[in-house]
């Protein structure tokens, strides 16, 4: 998830999302507009007896609402906070916070596996959430009636922490809760079975939360989709995991004695051709033997056709080259390509010598193979099931 970077604590990149500067207006609105219920409902739950008529007077009532959804949001992050410096303390690097529309998400550079340290992480979020509420309920009380306003933010912040707490909990997983039940089923079981019955549970969370939407709040329909894909998400990478354990980039790639690549001064015509006969969108581009530049399909559709053959790949080609080592992981392949939005990657040695080339394809033939040949995930690991493949041995 990406965002606008707006400062750092404790080492962590905070950052906003753009779906953030659309939602934060609208909450504020919302809460707004809704003053009067708002204070008469917490008025009736925390027996106090804020006057309605000075909470919505004039613009108060949009000054309350911009008060209350901004004291929402940094009650949000500090949630996130309880999360990333409780994961922290067991050595896991956060890459950032982001605020975003449906709230916050802290990103783990890694994922925790042992039951015990996930539990502790996950719950740590909503006891902030719950600290945050019995914190602002105690200032309520606190703060005199001459100060409705103030009564009415900190009452609105205590009551809304509480229910972000028991939301989070629900087991919807990749939610609070659903973390929660996948450490308790990670005591007796691999991780990733873990993860799967976990992923299974937080769907038809997530298909119940629609169903309720449609009928309640479409915001809570919008939401149920987004636990639907994070949970089948976070299960598939998991699965994943499980199967590449003990594979690295080398043992999956194409080798340089195998790899297609083309020269900088081919012409554009001559590679378009090419592409067509072998079938393959993209080549390493070299000059004297070295690696100098990609060029893919998308790079050779830039030219017009009039004028292609008078174009060459050095004049298309990318240079600033993303490459990985053939002793990294399958894992990070996957992740880098994810993160730079790339198909394949050059493989460079040390000397930053060309040595092969990975691709998407590579890695999900070697995923098919891997659990076709094990009975069930986490059954042996992914090197030693891939090697005794004889097709992939061949190739």
């Amino acid at each position: 998830m990406r965002g606008i970077r707006i400062g750092s604590v404790f080492g962590i990149p905070i950052k906003l999302d753009l779906t953030f500067l659309l939602v934060l207006p609208l909450f504020a609105w919302l809460i707004g507009s809704d003053v009067a219920n708002l204070a008469t409902v917490l008025n009736d739950m925390l027996g106090a007896t804020m006057p309605v008529d000075a909470l919505t007077a004039g613009s108060m009532r949009w000054v309350l609402g911009a008060a209350a959804a901004t004291g929402l949001f940094v009650c949000v992050l500090l949630h996130e906070f309880g999360h990333s410096l409780t994961a922290m303390r067991y050595g896991y690097r956060i890459e950032s916070i982001t605020l975003w529309l449906f709230g916050g998400v802290a990103r783990f550079e890694e994922m925790p596996e042992d039951w015990k340290q996930e539990f502790t992480i996950a719950v740590a979020g909503p006891i902030v959430s719950v600290a945050l509420g019995v914190l602002s309920y105690a200032a309520f009380r606190i703060v005199p009636g001459a100060l409705p306003t103030v009564q009415f933010v900190l009452a609105y912040l205590a009551l809304t922490n509480i229910a972000l707490a028991v939301f989070n909990m629900l087991p919807g997983f990749p939610m609070d809760g659903g973390r929660v039940l996948r450490a308790l089923l990670a005591r007796t079981r691999p991780h990733a079975r873990a993860t799967q019955i976990a992923a299974e549970v937080g769907k038809v969370f997530a298909v119940v939360l629609a169903i309720v939407g449609l009928f309640a709040n479409l915001f809570l329909v919008a939401l149920a989709f987004f636990i639907y894909i994070g949970a089948s998400s976070e299960a598939q990478q998991t699965v994943m995991k499980a199967a590449f354990q003990d594979v690295s980039v080398g043992d999956i790639m194409t080798p340089e004695a195998e790899l297609k690549t083309v020269t900088a001064d081919t012409s554009i015509g001559a590679l378009t051709d090419r592409m067509f006969r072998e079938r393959h969108t993209g080549y390493p581009v070299l000059r004297q033997g070295a690696l100098v530049g990609m060029v893919t399909l998308d790079d050779a559709r830039e030219v017009r056709e009039v004028e292609r053959d008078a174009y060459r790949v050095e004049d298309v080609m990318a240079t600033e080259l993303v490459t990985i080592s053939p002793d990294a992981d399958a894992m990070d392949a996957i992740s880098l390509m994810q993160r730079e939005g790339v198909g394949r990657l050059p493989v460079v040695n040390e000397m930053d010598e060309l040595v092969g080339l990975i691709s998407r394809s590579d890695l999900v033939t070697a995923f098919n193979i891997i659990r076709t040949r094990g009975s069930e995930v986490g059954s042996g690991t992914g090197l030693s099931r891939l090697s005794t493949d004889p097709e992939f041995v061949q190739r």
